[in-house]
C-alpha cells in the first residue's frame, strides 16, 4: 500500500490525514485554506496520493471533526504507525495519548513518568515534533505552573488556546488549569 492522504473539514478549517498500511502516518492542522493544508502535506509526505479515504479513516476524520467541535472523544482507537519514530518520541507520544479531553499534564510529568525529571526539555522538543497532533494531545501538555507553553502549530499557542478552551467543557471535578487559563486571557 502507498502513503496516501485526505482532507476534511473542521470547526478550525480543513485539516489532513496521512495513512500508510501500518496505520495513521500524520494529521496535518488546517492551514490557511485547503490549497495551503495540501501543499503542506505535500512537503511533509511528498509520495502520499490524495485518494477517497477507507471507512477507517473516515471513522478517524469524523472522531476529529467531533472533538473539534467540542465532543468529548478520545481518539486512542486511531492506530498510529510511529515504527519510524525515535524511541523517546513514541514514549512521549504514548504517555500524552493517554490524556483526556478538559485534562492536562506538565512537560515535567511525562519526564517524571518516563522516569527522568531531567527529561522535560526533551519531552518538549519531542511533542514540537509530533505528527500526530490533536490524535498525540500535545496541546493537553503545559509548562510548569499551568502556564500555556509552546505549540508548533499554525498560529501556534493561540491554536493552543483554542483547543483546549474546545475541551475545558470536559473537565470535571474542582477547578482545574483551564480556569486559570481564562483568567489569564
Amino acid at each position: 500500500m502507498t502513503t496516501q492522504f485526505c482532507l476534511f473539514e473542521t470547526a478550525l478549517g480543513p485539516c489532513g490525514l496521512v495513512w500508510g498500511q501500518h496505520g495513521l502516518r500524520g494529521l496535518q492542522l488546517p492551514e490557511r485554506n485547503a490549497a495551503a493544508t495540501r501543499a503542506q502535506i505535500a512537503r511533509r509526505h511528498p509520495e502520499a496520493l490524495e485518494v477517497t479515504p477507507s471507512a477507517d479513516v473516515r471513522a478517524a476524520c469524523d472522531a476529529i471533526v467531533a472533538l473539534l467541535s467540542g465532543e468529548k472523544r478520545d481518539l486512542r482507537e486511531i492506530v498510529l504507525d510511529m515504527r519510524d519514530l525515535p524511541p523517546l518520541n513514541r514514549q512521549v507520544y504514548e504517555i500524552a495519548r493517554a490524556i483526556a479531553p478538559g485534562a492536562t499534564l506538565t512537560y515535567g510529568a511525562i519526564a517524571l513518568k518516563l522516569g527522568d525529571r531531567t527529561l522535560a526539555q526533551a519531552v518538549g522538543q519531542a511533542l514540537g515534533k509530533n505528527p500526530y497532533p490533536i490524535i498525540v494531545p500535545c496541546h493537553r501538555v503545559l509548562a510548569a505552573g499551568g502556564k500555556i507553553g509552546g505549540f508548533s502549530a499554525p498560529t501556534g499557542i493561540a491554536l493552543k488556546r483554542k483547543l483546549l478552551a474546545i475541551e475545558s467543557v470536559h473537565a470535571s471535578g474542582s477547578p482545574s488549569l483551564f480556569d486559570s487559563l481564562r483568567q489569564a486571557n
